[in-house]
């Protein structure tokens, strides 16, 4: 039976509002993590057009309305505003934000929101208790600060493409862009420690997010590995540098991964697939000894599994302690039962369009038993202009008197 859920609430960060000035993913991404913590993010768009996300996607019809499929995914429980930061009014508005505001993410090359007026000396000025995140592709100063970053640009400088497939294929780009969302998650956990050290000290602060500097941090072993042992990573396509055998196997009717990487895990996997005998072959007595075989034994594995499905195994050999699974298609992951079980996806109405609904994701957390969630819908563009240019404007009011 399901374990039972607690109440929803609000959200560790209810109460803190973000302005987002961010476009297409790390800095939507980052400002959406925020949303599903349960901070009110207010993206501040440009007038007529917004975020570039809003025309990319695969619908081509959802593009055409402002609503593409790249920025529903990343905008579900957000507002939108329109401001031009080079008009006088939508200056005055947008400062009277940035007065109200405990955060401001912005994701446009080094520079670019100083020479509009509010850098982050401005802002500080402004709001003393303001966390203000810039995330760019190379950092905001250096040789390379000004250089223009897309995610496969970060991905070949960090030197993650040329590991990435075998040695025949690389490089190779990552099938999804890895180095936008790593700059985003970096940039929201760094918020939320900064937001943090202010409740203690009552003073806001400037983050630097680099993209390239966050790849090469979630590289991990392969760049340690360089650092601390000398050692260059190659590329090894679905096999793990670290053990064998662990990798991709081939069932009766697919793929899958089977990763035997400690010793018991592989005398194990061998009695499941009835082969007791590699455990006595000389050239699989251990892990070093395997790793120099391991084509030799990936050969004698997948002659045994080629026997039964690809389910079979994962079944068997979960059960028995070796870590295996299927490798699925994109369509297939999203529709394993765990992930309904613990509320990964939310169905939201397209606003302006009830009848037609959409499914965005969460981001594999629970509080308290409960799913983050988005509440609302992706906003249209412009959608809360009259509400959010009302705020700001009693907020002025109320400092003038």
């Amino acid at each position: 039976m399901p374990h039972p859920r607690p109440p929803a609430t609000a959200g560790p960060l209810a109460g803190i509002r973000v302005l987002d000035l961010t476009n297409v993913l790390a800095g939507p991404y980052c400002t959406y993590q925020l949303m599903l913590l349960g901070a009110e993010v207010v993206k501040v768009e440009v007038p007529g057009r917004g975020d570039l996300a809003r025309v990319l996607g695969a619908d081509e019809g959802l593009n055409t309305q402002g609503m593409g499929a790249s920025f529903l995914a990343q905008n579900a429980g957000k507002k939108s505003v329109e401001l031009d930061l080079k008009s006088p009014s939508d200056r005055d508005t947008f400062t009277d934000l940035v007065r109200g505001a405990d955060v401001l993410v912005e994701n446009f090359r080094a520079g670019v929101l100083d020479r509009l007026g509010f850098g982050w000396e401005r802002l500080s000025d402004l709001n003393p208790r303001l966390i203000y995140c810039a995330i760019t592709g190379f950092g905001q100063d250096g040789p390379m600060s000004q250089a223009p970053a897309y995610d496969q640009v970060i991905q070949g400088l960090s030197g993650m493409m040329s590991i990435t497939g075998t040695p025949e294929t690389a490089p190779l780009r990552v099938g999804f862009p890895i180095s936008d969302t790593l700059g985003g998650l970096v940039a929201a956990m760094t918020i939320c420690a900064a937001l943090a050290g202010r409740a203690g000290t009552g003073q806001g602060a400037f983050l630097d997010v680099s993209m390239l500097e966050a790849s090469l941090s979630a590289m991990g072993w392969v760049v340690s590995n360089f650092l601390i042992a000398g050692t260059a990573p190659t590329p090894m396509g679905d096999q793990n540098a670290t053990a064998a055998p662990s990798g991709t196997f081939y069932a009766a009717d697919g793929p899958v991964n089977i990763a035997a990487n400690r010793q018991e895990q592989f005398e194990t996997l061998c009695r499941v697939i009835d082969r007791p005998d590699l455990l006595y072959d000389h050239r699989f007595l251990d892990r070093e000894d395997r790793k120099r075989h391991r084509d030799a034994l990936n050969h004698e594995i997948n002659m045994a599994i080629r026997r039964h499905p690809a389910i079979d195994w994962e079944r068997a050999l979960s059960a028995a302690g070796v870590p295996a699974a299927r490798i699925l298609t994109v369509p297939q992951a999203l529709e394993l039962p765990q992930l309904a079980h613990r509320g990964f996806l939310t169905r939201l109405p397209l606003t302006d369009d009830p009848d037609r609904t959409v499914r965005v994701a969460g981001n594999g957390t629970l509080i308290n038993g409960e799913p983050l969630r988005p509440k609302a819908s992706p906003p249209r563009l412009g959608e809360h202009n009259d509400q959010l240019k009302a705020t700001a404007a009693r907020w002025r009011e109320a400092r003038a008197s």
